[in-house]
């Protein structure tokens, strides 16, 4: 059985089953035919109502309603637009991005951590086991490449993306977009300027043109030539219009410009203010639910507002795009097994390991505080709030339903079979110090949960007026009924604390730091790590620690990965995907109940440097057990807006290790002087005392110009320095030149 209870399995019908017209569609396309004739074909034999039933969800909005109250999001595939006369399987939704969200499925690290790892071929993996887990689950779409670039690390949602670089964010979104390929389609979000969390039903973000493209759309283009077939709008507005209804956005710039021939989809519930204005726009499909489509489209066509060519233009683009997956995914149906079998249990330990990374790691009597000698520790200290708490992110849209959650505290007890593993929640911290100082060693894990950040949506949201008006009128008593006890809901969760959305605060808990000065003071053995997606204020309080990692939401796995790496039995290779500022005040504004803000170019490491701020770790950092030296770079080809370095690096040290070898690049000349900016990236490899030559393929697109006149961009001419190195700013990065 592949099919989850319940769904059903359109275009693989069995031996009783007569193929449908959809079905007989696919071997056609399979064979060669073109999809978008072929799906006009299929569409030219629907009725008008069938035709309009294919811009929407399949389920009713109240009884949905009814089905989140009772149930939550996500806890079936979300069908939109299917028609059962001639076979159309439809949208069958399934969210992300650390995993499947149906179910219990395997629960991989979020996508921060992932972006960590700078490892494409590693988030290609997970990608394929995510598509053959949402395949065994009854879905046929993933809505869970997540690429908005997180301007503020105060972003809720910062846990679903990969990075706040272009580059970093666009390489890994693509990677994962080709493994989900094979099984499912891959839908990108949120389109676009989108990470702000609480002011997201609300803010309008102004963005000039060149930013805009230089830097907060890049990573969209990337993810959709890797053969994404969907793109979720935002729900925010974009210089002025509602994401929904940016014709600018959703045609000009993805169809018109970048040729996407897939469709678009709205974010849940709220994201379309106006059906007839978002079909104009090119917005193709209402999700989840039957909701303003099938309200209200009906009278905007009558009225003029849109038109029966628009209806087909986007009914067309769904078929076609259905067309194209089934004839194109892989042939063998995976069986439910699948889901959180070994096989990616283990790829999420592997994740975690890969993510994790080492920020300090200091000497105690004359050795490095990791990794912990196994042999020499007789006791080790677990303290903290999150030390054996089950934290595998946000409980929002991307929340995965794991079997099982190996904690910091089950990790290392696994690990250490000898060792008397001692724990305290470190509720008081002198008792939790008491407890260090008589170990041999202290572990103290610290940082966030669900309840500090995440996505937000407050339970008065469902009862805001401007939001109500979207509702369809309820039609009988059940209905209102339903409608009854979400107002109901609303009025008993007055006064309550709010869970999630965006952080007020990027210091740790002051509790935490207490717990964390307590025991350090207590035990010079004390290993700090702290559970994050965005970056962490820690200037007050790192350099009294002998040893800091960076955990994140570390998945299913991340204590025994974490057990893995400090325990020396596997290498730290993670490097930090984003800088870390010393102070909030040197970070862009952020306003979390702005209703108006501008996007502009002057965030992250690109802020710090022009500011003349130096980061407490660059963007790139990350320690390991062992050292590389990078000898020499130099350009062997440029191919359009690429470039191909030789890159020679030598592992220095005496174990075995992971080389992360960054290259930046930094014009000489002209208005960005001086500038670095990430352009590529690679890994290798190296057993202790090996050398070896990389090929790292760079692109140029950072240094290009957006011409708005044009609508294209320019490279300018002029010599750049190009850095291969181990971080932003690396002293002893190798260095050649190049001219352009």
């Amino acid at each position: 059985m592949s099919q989850a209870a319940g769904q059903s399995d359109f275009a693989t019908t069995s031996a009783a089953t007569p193929p449908s017209p959809f079905d007989d569609a696919v071997v056609r396309v399979r064979a060669g035919a073109a999809g978008d004739t072929v799906a006009r074909e299929l569409y030219g034999r629907l009725t008008g109502a069938e035709r309009l039933a294919l811009l929407h969800g399949d389920i009713p909005f109240w009884p949905g309603r009814a089905a989140i109250m009772q149930h939550g999001y996500n806890h079936i595939p979300y069908p939109m637009g299917s028609n059962a006369r001639l076979g159309i399987p439809g949208i069958r939704f399934i969210d992300g991005p650390r995993g499947v969200v149906v179910g219990h499925a395997t629960a991989f690290p979020v996508s921060m951590a992932r972006g960590a790892s700078w490892d494409v071929a590693l988030e290609e993996e997970i990608g394929r086991a995510i598509g053959l887990e949402l395949r065994a689950s009854g879905g046929n779409l993933f809505g869970g490449v997540c690429i908005n670039l997180p301007r503020h690390p105060a972003w809720g949602r910062t846990q679903e993306t990969y990075s706040d670089q272009t580059i970093l964010i666009g390489e890994m979104g693509a990677a994962l977009v080709r493994g989900v390929g094979g099984n499912a389609m891959a839908c990108v979000k949120h389109f676009a300027l989108n990470s702000m969390e609480n002011a997201r039903f609300d803010v309008d973000v102004r963005c000039a043109p060149e930013a805009m493209h230089e830097d907060y759309l890049p990573h969209f283009r990337r993810a959709l030539a890797a053969g994404a077939s969907a793109v979720m709008c935002a729900y925010n507005r974009v210089n002025g219009d509602w994401a929904s209804a940016s014709r600018p956005l959703l045609t000009e710039v993805l169809r018109d410009e970048w040729g996407f021939d897939g469709f678009v989809l709205s974010d849940f519930i709220w994201a379309i203010r106006d059906a007839a204005a978002s079909l104009e726009a090119g917005l193709d499909l209402e999700a989840p639910f039957a909701q303003l489509r099938a309200d209200r489209l009906p009278a905007a066509l009558a009225a003029g507002d849109t038109t029966w060519e628009r209806v087909e233009q986007s009914g067309l683009r769904l078929i076609a795009t259905q067309l194209r997956h089934y004839a194109s995914r892989d042939a063998a149906e995976p069986d439910l097994s699948v889901i959180a079998g070994p096989e990616h249990v283990a790829l999420a330990r592997r994740a975690a390991r890969q993510s994790m990374v080492l920020l300090r790691n200091e000497a105690v009597d004359g050795a490095p505080v990791l990794p912990l000698e196994r042999a020499k520790l007789v006791s080790l200290a677990v303290v903290g709030r999150l030390a054996d708490l089950p934290n595998l992110g946000d409980h929002g849209s991307s929340n995965v339903h794991a079997p099982a959650v190996v904690t910091p505290l089950e990790g290392l007890r696994a690990a250490l079979p000898e060792a008397a593993v001692l724990h305290d929640d470190g509720t008081d911290p002198a008792g939790a110090a008491a407890l260090a100082a008589g170990a041999t060693a202290a572990v103290v894990v610290v940082g966030y949960t669900a309840a500090e950040e995440g996505e937000w949506v407050n339970g008065r949201v469902y009862a805001r007026d401007d939001l109500m008006a979207l509702y369809p009128e309820p039609r009988d008593d059940a209905e209102r009924a339903v409608l009854a006890t979400m107002l109901e809901r609303v009025r008993a969760a007055e006064g309550r604390p709010e869970i999630g959305g965006d952080r007020r605060d990027l210091r740790l808990p002051a509790g935490d730091v207490a717990l964390i000065r307590a025991v350090a003071a207590a035990n010079p053995r004390t290993v700090v790590v702290v559970v994050t997606a965005g970056a962490v204020i820690l200037s007050d309080w790192h350099e009294e620690v002998p040893a800091l990692v960076i955990g994140w939401y570390a998945g299913m796995q991340g204590g025994h990965a974490l057990a893995d790496l400090i325990t020396g039995r596997q290498n730290f290779c993670g490097r930090l995907p984003y800088a870390i500022a010393a102070s909030a005040d040197d970070l862009p504004g952020f306003d979390i109940d702005a209703r108006e803000i501008t996007y502009d170019r002057w965030y992250g490491q690109r802020k710090l440097a022009r500011d003349g701020r130096t980061a407490t770790y660059p963007l790139g950092f990350g320690l390991s057990y062992t050292r590389f030296a990078i000898d020499r770079a130099s350009v062997t080809m440029r191919d359009g807006d690429a470039l191909t370095l030789a890159v020679a690096v030598a592992n220095t040290g005496d174990r075995a290790g992971r080389a992360n070898i960054q290259i930046y690049a930094t014009r000489t000349d002209g208005d960005r002087a001086g500038e670095r900016e990430l352009i590529g990236f690679g890994l290798v490899d190296l057993a202790a005392g090996d050398a070896a030559e990389v090929a790292i393929t760079a692109s140029l697109q950072p240094l290009t110009r957006w011409d708005e006149a044009e609508r294209t961009f320019r490279l300018p001419a002029g010599e750049v320095l190009i850095e291969a190195g181990r971080h932003w700013g690396d002293p002893a990065a190798a260095t050649t030149t190049t001219r352009l």
